[in-house]
């Protein structure tokens, strides 16, 4: 294939990139967005093995091949509650192979180099190796919080800052180091992304809990970012362009996300709110009040007699695996003429859009899904709010309490409802360890247990209602 043709499919290939990541801003048109990012990505790997220059087809199959089985046998297990550890995880394997083409290339700069054309090569090799070193260290701990293997607390070490400042400027002066070195050397490079890799795992520990959805997205676009460094050095057009769409649409998201809990993204890096989640309260420190619960029978005749019904599904919902269940009784009160809506909080869940996917997959049409500013305009007039293993996105206190870690962070105001029923195990805090006096107000009735078993109990006191 001439490099004219390869051009065209790589333009080709890059409007499916940008046709799938607009497919994949809203639910009625995501699996036409995946399907033209499948589609892309099958013309990138033609026109990339089609290539003149191209000599290495056989190590090419058999790395596509045992990638291929991976990966299915990893989509074929992990389950949708473990699908934030799985991207994580997969971030640092773009963070690693931007660390390798890099050292691969520092070691084989190429023929026929001028010396300005050199030195702009060993910035665009070193710049590449330090923001893959950062993604692959920070993505691994991150895996590691969310999976529960590292605390959720914010591991905050004294002067971190300090430390922070004399790392970076170290490696600026590294930088130079390699850049301006005529002999080649890699040390340079090498310290440089030993501490960029340190770093990288310092500042992801510092980060709370109750931050980490905001972490994802933020190391997806480090990961865009890390490719794109990596299309540099490997000459690759459609590599840069597909690295800058994934970097700048993760940093668009990490912006959106940080909106969501009124937190500003330099505030999420320096210093992450939250103890690790279900951490009981200290003595003294809960809200004060009488807990009233209720049995899944009289939820089903609570819901039964109404005639609009909120459903807010958190990562308890997740970790059940109820969303199934919800749909049926979703189902089954529709059908009595009751109104069923699902609220969905921006950083509800361990990942951006958890919830979205969650609830498609149990096939709960997408006109009943709404945002978080769209439900509370209306939660005045709502006779019955379930929240189903949600915790600090129904927290009062981030209104009411200016002193609380979650102070000012937009929530599902669910309170202004008639009646809420809160599904929940126990009365540990949410994953940003702050209590919430919700559960503690007039008009809520706590349902204690296991969220699919309690769903399975309220459809069956339906069907036989």
């Amino acid at each position: 294939m001439s490099e004219s043709l390869i051009l065209i499919a790589y333009v080709a290939a890059s409007a499916l990139f940008i046709l799938s990541l607009g497919g994949l801003s809203r639910q009625e048109t995501a699996r036409r967005g995946n399907l033209f990012g499948v589609a892309g990505m099958l013309i990138a790997l033609v026109a990339t093995a089609a290539h003149p220059r191209f000599e290495g087809f056989p190590v090419l199959v058999g790395t596509l091949t045992l990638g291929a089985v991976v990966g299915s046998a990893l989509a074929a297990r992990v389950r949708m509650t473990s699908m934030p550890q799985l991207v994580a995880i997969l971030h640092s394997f773009v963070g690693a192979a931007a660390v390798l083409v890099g050292f691969a290339t520092a070691l084989e700069p190429g023929p026929g180099l001028s010396p300005a054309e050199h030195g702009l090569h060993q910035a665009e090799v070193f710049i590449g190796v330090c923001i893959g070193a950062v993604t692959f260290t920070g993505s691994v701990v991150a895996c590691g919080k969310l999976q529960g293997f590292i605390t959720g607390s914010p591991w905050l070490i004294p002067g971190r800052h300090v430390v922070n400042l004399i790392a970076a400027a170290a490696v600026v002066w590294l930088g130079v180091r390699f850049v301006t070195n005529p002999d080649g050397s890699l040390v340079p490079l090498l310290i440089a992304t030993a501490i960029a890799g340190a770093f990288g795992v310092h500042f992801v520990l510092a980060i709370g809990g109750a931050d980490m959805p905001v972490v994802v997205s933020m190391l997806n676009s480090y990961s865009g970012w890390a490719a794109a460094a990596a299309g540099f050095m490997l000459s690759n057009d459609l590599l840069i362009i597909t690295g800058a769409l994934v970097g700048s649409s993760g940093a668009i998201l990490s912006f959106i996300m940080c909106r969501g809990m009124n937190r500003s993204f330099l505030s999420v890096i320096l210093g992450g709110f939250g103890a690790a989640p279900g951490q009981s309260p200290a003595p003294g420190a809960a809200p004060a009040g009488e807990v009233r619960s209720i049995d899944a029978p009289r939820t089903a005749e609570l819901l039964a007699q109404t005639r609009n019904v909120v459903i807010v599904p958190g990562y308890g919902l997740a970790v059940a695996q109820a969303q199934h269940a919800v749909s049926q009784v979703t189902r089954h009160l529709q059908q009595r003429g009751v109104r069923v809506r699902f609220a969905i909080h921006p950083v509800a869940g361990r990942l951006p859009g958890h919830m979205n996917v969650l609830l498609a997959e149990a096939n709960v049409p997408y006109d009943i899904v709404h945002e978080m500013d769209e439900i509370n305009e209306t939660l005045d007039e709502v006779d019955a709010v379930l929240v189903i293993g949600a915790n600090d996105i129904v927290n009062p206190s981030a209104l009411d309490d200016p002193a609380s870690p979650i102070a000012g962070m937009p929530v599902l105001e669910v309170w202004r409802a008639r009646t809420v029923v809160v599904m929940k195990r126990g009365m540990a805090s949410g994953y940003a360890g702050v209590e919430n006096p919700l559960f503690f107000r007039d008009n809520t009735l706590m349902l204690f247990g296991d969220a699919l078993k309690n769903v399975d109990a309220i459809l069956a006191s339906l069907r036989t209602g």
